[in-house]
């Protein structure tokens, strides 16, 4: 894959708080539409902690509309802001110094943020040694015969995390290749003949 795409340095964002706004926008949307919203934040002056806590939730949604589900999406900020508030007392470095599990055990308890995103703000945030699996990381590892159609988020993620070194950075680039495979290759209907990991795994791939 590296061969394939190059280092992907993942995630585009100036600061931790832009990077955990980007992992609820990006939620069934497309990045380009992610960054339109964060643009709009950021022209608005909204894409600060106090901000984003005070502007009234009918203006966060108009804000990031091209997001989608946007009214969805600004309760989830306002969900996240509010656990930050309470959690840590607004404060992102009292936030950063917290150990991973118990971390990643709040933000799951934060309405609207499922595994995957929790774990897109642990790893893209705050640079925790944290798997990140989605769809295409299910698709492939099943397609290439590593996985049972079954198997759940935190079976892949124990998988990846078994076996690698517990390096953000490693675990940043590989979850990256992995959407670039999935996004060009290994799709609904997938283009095994042409596709970087063609000859990868115990079995053949999906014709």
């Amino acid at each position: 894959m590296i061969r394939e795409f190059g280092h992907q340095h993942w995630w585009p964002g100036e600061t931790p708080l832009e990077i955990m706004v980007g992992a609820i926008l990006t939620q069934n949307t497309n990045w380009r539409n992610v960054e339109k919203a964060i643009d709009n934040l950021k022209q608005l002056d909204l894409l600060s902690f106090r901000a984003l806590g005070e502007v009234p939730i009918h203006r966060l949604a108009e804000a990031i509309r091209s997001a989608g589900y946007y009214n969805i999406k600004a309760a989830r900020l306002k969900n996240l802001i509010h656990f930050i508030q309470s959690a840590y007392g607004g404060d992102l470095d009292k936030l950063g110094e917290e150990e991973t599990a118990a971390l990643r055990e709040g933000l799951l308890s934060v309405k609207g943020i499922g595994p995957e995103t929790a774990d897109s703000i642990l790893l893209y945030a705050m640079e925790r040694p944290v798997f990140v699996v989605d769809a295409y990381t299910h698709r492939i590892l099943h397609r290439h015969g590593l996985i049972e159609e079954e198997a759940s988020y935190e079976d892949l993620q124990a998988l990846f995390m078994a076996h690698l070194n517990d390096d953000p950075r490693l675990f940043n680039d590989f979850h990256a290749l992995i959407v670039m495979t999935g996004k060009k290759y290994c799709k609904k209907r997938p283009a095994c003949p042409v596709c970087p990991l063609i000859n990868w795994g115990p079995t053949s791939p999906e014709s």
